[in-house]
């Protein structure tokens, strides 16, 4: 029988909660990107309290409510939702109401697109997510499924947060939080046991090791060397279940470890992948290239 699926980050909390003390610099920063200097708009309009609706325009779960708050509470507004963060929003047509936002009008004005634009970008990520992750439980598979490093520069922790509203793990955050031995590593240090002996050196017991591998013998070599997760890298489907299997066979009660497969992996084929004997299934397909969730932020007159 096979192990019930790890519960999603948001059965256990509000994802709020991860953020570092940092993540509210970055908001500051956006928001100076988008006015550099003068608030020509905010002129015209004045410092009188208004409230705006928050519409959702289009189909897809609602992420990045932190994000949203924290852009309008710089712009001196309060937001008020109808919703809870990873809640569907309905589209087909139709608009749903998400979230009032009360204060002056030169402030919402000045966090609206902000504010817009990390709410579809987030939303856009969990709703992907969300989508492979429920395709691959209903074809059985138990384990987790993973982002990747393969993020957007300065808008990492967004993405990041997205995948975790839409149920996947979010891999290693950068390089410092695991170490990871891809072909390059390997190739430069000459093989894959002197990688890891290297790694292991000096990332002491606290992390993790994972290796990168293309056959059943680099595998072996790997986990025999100490490595904790073996990657099974841009495998077929069928090379997968084959591998998986022979790999837990040959070393069952000599050494503990995962197994992740990743490499071009996509809603369409997804499923081929299905196999319980891999621990881990990750891909960059949750959050690179994802539609928006169209949101839009309205000023009620």
């Amino acid at each position: 029988m096979s192990a019930a699926p790890p519960l999603t980050p948001l059965e256990h909390g509000s994802l709020a909660h991860l953020l570092p003390p940092s993540w509210k610099s970055s908001v500051t920063a956006w928001l100076a990107e988008d006015t550099p200097s003068f608030d020509y708009g905010g002129f015209v309009v004045g410092e009188h309290v208004r409230t705006a609706t928050l519409w959702g325009k289009s189909a897809g779960v609602l992420a990045g409510v932190p994000f949203f708050d924290e852009v309008l509470a710089q712009t001196g507004c309060t937001v008020e939702w109808h919703t809870t963060e990873g809640q569907a929003v309905a589209g087909g047509g139709s608009k749903t109401k998400m979230a009032t936002v009360t204060g002056p009008v030169r402030g919402i004005l000045l966090g609206e697109r902000v504010a817009l634009n990390i709410l579809a970008r987030c939303s856009g990520v969990a709703s992907r997510t969300r989508a492979v992750v429920g395709a691959l439980r209903q074809a059985g598979y138990a384990g987790r499924v993973a982002g990747t490093r393969k993020t957007t520069p300065g808008f990492r922790l967004v993405e990041k947060y997205g995948m975790l509203v839409g149920g996947a793990d979010a891999h290693r955050m950068d390089l410092s939080s695991m170490i990871m031995l891809k072909d390059n590593h390997v190739w430069s240090r000459g093989s894959i046991a002197d990688a890891v002996a290297a790694a292991k050196s000096v990332g002491g017991f606290s992390l993790k090791v994972e290796v990168e591998v293309q056959s059943e013998a680099e595998a072996d070599e790997a986990i025999g060397a100490g490595a904790d997760v073996v990657m099974l890298d841009n495998f077929t489907g069928e090379g997968v279940r084959v591998a998986a299997r022979s790999i837990r066979e040959r070393w069952a009660g000599k050494k503990q470890f995962l197994l992740e497969v990743s490499g071009g992996l996509t809603a369409e084929n997804v499923e081929g992948y299905v196999c319980n004997d891999i621990d881990i299934v990750s891909t960059s397909y949750i959050h690179q290239g994802v539609p928006h969730v169209d949101f839009s932020l309205k000023i009620n007159v």
